[in-house]
Parts: structure tokens; C-alpha cells; sequence
């Protein structure tokens, strides 16, 4: 079965900038959307950063401005750059990939932001 790769996460002084990639294991397997999503200790799951096979995309309003996503054209990978991170950033990242009939998971990727 196709598999989600996340790579990129890592600890960084509030301030910093981090970026997370993700790619489909098969190279010619492509997503309608993919996405970012968060959880942080306590909290439930969030959306943080979307984008179509258009190219539209939509973000959490507490990250606008200061995360970017984007993808390749056939939707088959996937980035997050995130500048200014501040120390509420801090959470588990998860890759999402979804076609017209599955949704796809990576394992996600710790991103620490310290004080």
C-alpha cells in the first residue's frame, strides 16, 4: 500500500524556521489534496496548512502569514515552510494525502520550538 514519508522535524529557538516535506512512497501515485495537520499534547488534531491539486490553499488562521505550504503539480509531495515559530507551534506534524476514495497518514514528525 501507498505510505506517506514526513522528514524535516527537529527542534528550534523561537524565531527560527523549520521546513517538513512529505512524499507518497510511490512515485506515481498522486493526491487530489495533501495537508498538514498538528496535535499537541492535551489538544485535539488540527488542520494547520491544506492545498488542492489547483493550487489553492487554505491555513489556520494562528499560522497565516507565517507558514507557507506547497506541492508539485501532480500532488504526489508535499512542504511546509514555517518561519517564526514560536513556542505554541510545538506538536506532533502529520502528512495527509487524500484521493477520491482514501485518506493517507504519515506517522508524523516532532517539531519543538523552546523559549
Amino acid at each position: 500500500q501507498v505510505q506517506l514519508v514526513e522528514s524535516g522535524g527537529g527542534l528550534v529557538q523561537s524565531g527560527g524556521s523549520l521546513s517538513l516535506s512529505c512524499a507518497a512512497s510511490a512515485s506515481t501515485f498522486n493526491f487530489n489534496g495533501m495537508g498538514w495537520y498538528r496535535q499537541a499534547p492535551g489538544k485535539q488534531r488540527e488542520l494547520v496548512a491544506s492545498i488542492s491539486r489547483s493550487g489553492s490553499t487554505n491555513y489556520a488562521e494562528s499560522v497565516k502569514g507565517r507558514f507557507t505550504i506547497s506541492g508539485d503539480n501532480g500532488q504526489n509531495t508535499v512542504s511546509l515552510q514555517m518561519n517564526s515559530l514560536e513556542p505554541e507551534d510545538t506538536a506532533i506534524y502529520y502528512c495527509n494525502g487524500q484521493t477520491r476514495w482514501n485518506d493517507y497518514w504519515g506517522q508524523g514528525t516532532q517539531v519543538t520550538v523552546s523559549s
